[in-house]
């Protein structure tokens, strides 16, 4: 039993398993002082069929070793060590304190906004009105649920003093809010006309992790979680399959993440749900993320807090709840599935900054040209509701501005130099298409033509990093018939798809063996009755098997 002493409480955390700790690698703490390593191969700016060599860009070429200070580990070469340059040179995150925690850096809280603008619509569109409840629950609230207090027991954070005196109960650090929910609900809930009762908070979470990860997985993280009563079964299953369609929506329409959406099997169902829904993404290191859950959670905790109302022919029932939740390690999924080695790539949709300018100059007379320029440039995307940031600094090269901005996933870079303002052209680079291929010369700078252009091009990035991020799933999917073939599949990274009809042992064996557990029964099924391959019984569906984060 760990104790943490604060001047006026004493957090205690109940665990079964060892204090997490996050490891600092060195890399992680090094400034920014030197350019990043990119995959771009030309950084002209000018229209014109010669191309114009500048000193300062072509310094970028000359990139530092690794090991050096602001470099980014290949992602082939040590994909952990890559993802955490990432966070840390991308300025998304840096780590607390308190072993296990991090602090969100501007950045990386940008990208869960947009988040949180996305979701607080469809939410709202869906009935569901924001609320908060108290970060701080009474044990005996854990309790009530057998199973939802055996699924956490090992997380817990408990407060045992508070003002300097020891508590008459124990309290509890939000790691879920299903109890305290319930506890206000069964107040609420009296009658059917009170049904029902769709709520959402905005919060953070406390679970004491073994093991942890920036955004992936750590102490305490940023979530929604949406809360439900109905008065009939049937309303509760619809609620939380709409709520996971809601979420499959946001991760293939403004995340580009193309997740695979599906119910959980026994073994791996939320503690106190009778159904988890999910939707599972395929990292860049093939590991499964669950990105999102919804829980169809019957009747297991209005039963055990009374949460009870009175239908229309005045006999009491317990309601009936659904509970989900997507939180930061949303952003975590974003970095594995869409960064290259030479850092971020964001989808436009969900982008802090969609486009950067990048204005360049050598002569003291050449930079005020240059620079209105570049503002009226800004001021046509930004009167189109395009997120533009002007990067006007000189303390800086412009190549290592270029490689700052690739580095941070920016969509789009718009370059602007002395022959452009004097042709009234800019230059435009895409960030999901290296080198020359992705450059071109001569846009317009007329409001209508670049406003549309840029627009056309912010599209295409959000549709070619879905693309993309298709054809590398499917491609490491295996259909397997036996459990020799998944062993194989798995021994090689990839994902085994096949008929599953075993039992909740047979699958922990798997995971035992192999690694691996069950992702989801897929919503989407082939049609017929197929052979378990792993009993060799009929089976009805085939379950997704993976290695996972």
């Amino acid at each position: 039993m760990v104790a943490l002493r604060l001047p006026s409480l004493t957090l205690f955390i109940v665990s079964v398993r060892s204090s997490p700790i996050f490891r600092r690698p060195h890399r992680l703490q090094i400034p920014l002082k030197r350019p990043f390593a990119s995959i771009s191969s030309d950084f002209s700016t000018q229209s014109t069929a010669k191309k114009e060599t500048r000193p300062e860009i072509e310094e970028r070429r000359q990139s530092p070793k690794p090991g050096q200070e602001g470099t980014i580990t290949p992602l082939s070469q040590d994909f952990n060590a890559w993802y955490l340059d990432v966070i840390a040179n991308a300025e998304l995150a840096d780590y607390g304190p308190v072993r296990g925690t991090m602090v969100i850096r501007p950045y990386g809280y940008a990208i869960w906004e947009a988040i949180q603008d996305y979701l607080n619509v469809k939410f709202k569109e869906t009935g569901h009105s924001n609320m908060y409840f108290p970060q701080f629950i009474p044990y005996s609230f854990i309790e009530k649920e057998a199973s939802h207090v055996e699924g956490f027991s090992p997380e817990l954070a408990l407060v045992t003093i508070g003002g300097g005196k020891e508590l008459e109960e124990k309290l509890v650090v939000r790691p879920t809010s299903e109890t305290i929910v319930n506890h206000m609900f069964t107040q609420w809930i009296h009658s059917y006309r009170d049904l029902p009762l769709m709520v959402n908070q905005w919060a953070n979470v406390t679970r004491w992790e073994m093991r942890t990860k920036p955004f992936v997985r750590t102490l305490e993280f940023l979530w929604q979680e949406g809360h439900t009563a109905h008065a009939t079964p049937e309303d509760a299953e619809n609620e939380a399959l709409q709520m996971i369609n809601v979420y499959k929506k946001f991760a293939y329409e403004e995340a580009a993440i193309p997740v695979i959406v599906g119910r959980k099997s026994r073994v791996e169902t939320f503690a106190g749900a009778s159904r988890t829904y999910t939707i599972e993404a395929m990292m860049g290191d093939r590991k499964a993320l669950q990105a999102g859950t919804s829980h169809n959670l019957g009747q297991n905790f209005s039963r055990a807090f009374g949460t009870q109302f009175t239908d229309e022919n005045g006999q009491r029932q317990h309601v009936w709840q659904t509970s989900w939740a997507i939180s930061t390690r949303f952003i975590g999924g974003i970095i594995m599935t869409h960064g290259d080695d030479a850092g971020l790539m964001l989808p436009p949709n969900l982008a802090p900054i969609q486009v950067v300018i990048v204005p360049i100059w050598k002569k003291a007379d050449e930079k005020t040209g240059v620079l209105n320029a570049a503002s009226f440039v800004e001021k046509v995307l930004k009167t189109a509701e395009i997120k533009v940031k002007v990067d006007g600094s000189d303390q800086k090269t412009p190549g290592w501005k270029f490689n700052f901005w690739e580095m941070k996933g920016v969509p789009l870079r718009i370059e602007i130099g002395p022959r452009d303002v004097s042709s009234g052209t800019v230059v435009i680079s895409r960030r999901d298409v290296p080198g020359k291929q992705g450059k071109v010369f001569g846009i317009s700078m007329e409001s209508p033509i670049l406003e549309t252009y840029v627009k056309e091009k912010l599209d295409e990035i959000q549709s070619s990093l879905l693309e993309r991020a298709i054809s590398y799933r499917d491609s490491n999917i295996v259909d397997v018939s036996s459990y020799d073939e998944l062993k194989v599949a798995i021994s090689q990274g990839k994902w085994a798809r096949g008929p599953w009809s075993a039992s909740d042992a047979e699958e922990l064996k798997v995971k035992e063996e192999t690694g691996a557990t069950i992702r989801c029964f897929p919503f989407e099924q082939p049609q017929g009755m197929k052979t378990c391959f792993m009993t060799g019984n009929a089976a009805e569906e085939i379950a997704i098997f993976a290695k996972s984060y």
